[in-house]
């Protein structure tokens, strides 16, 4: 298992940015890689909540299902999903921070077979970019006008 991870100051509070990261459909919006995701649970998004997904890696088109497996709002949106043999878990934890909110995206890759085990790296070393440009699309999106 590879583990990737990133923080960023958001100036925004913990609510707002919550509520922007928790909604599934958002995802395209701030998200590298991601160019549509479809809410597939009826409901409030919560524990078991799904969405489906695609998005461009590596210049694959990847189709995925994820599933809300931790929620707690306000401060934590954890997120799994599983494609091509690899595993993905996606932990995106708040904190009240100096002028807004402390945000850390964390992935843990995991290749789900031993045929799978050399791509970990690779998939890794792309997911840690796309976390840092995730950061800076959400720091965007709540940055004050110029």
């Amino acid at each position: 298992m590879r583990t990737v991870s990133a923080s960023a100051d958001i100036p925004a509070p913990p609510s707002d940015v919550f509520a922007f990261l928790a909604d599934l459909e958002n995802l395209p919006r701030w998200m590298s890689g991601i160019v549509m995701a479809e809410l597939t649970t009826p409901g409030p998004i919560g524990v078991g909540s799904r969405a489906h997904v695609v998005r461009d890696l590596l210049g694959q088109r990847i189709e995925v299902d994820i599933t809300v497996v931790d929620y707690e709002p306000g401060r934590r949106v954890h997120l799994e999903s599983a494609a091509s043999g690899i595993g993905v878990q996606a932990r995106l934890d708040l904190e009240p921070g100096a002028g807004g909110t402390a945000l850390t995206f964390a992935m843990d890759i995991r290749a789900q077979s031993v045929f799978m085990a050399p791509i970990e790296g690779i998939v890794a070393g792309a997911a840690q970019q796309d976390l840092n440009v995730s950061l800076e699309r959400v720091r965007g999106h709540f940055a004050e006008p110029a």
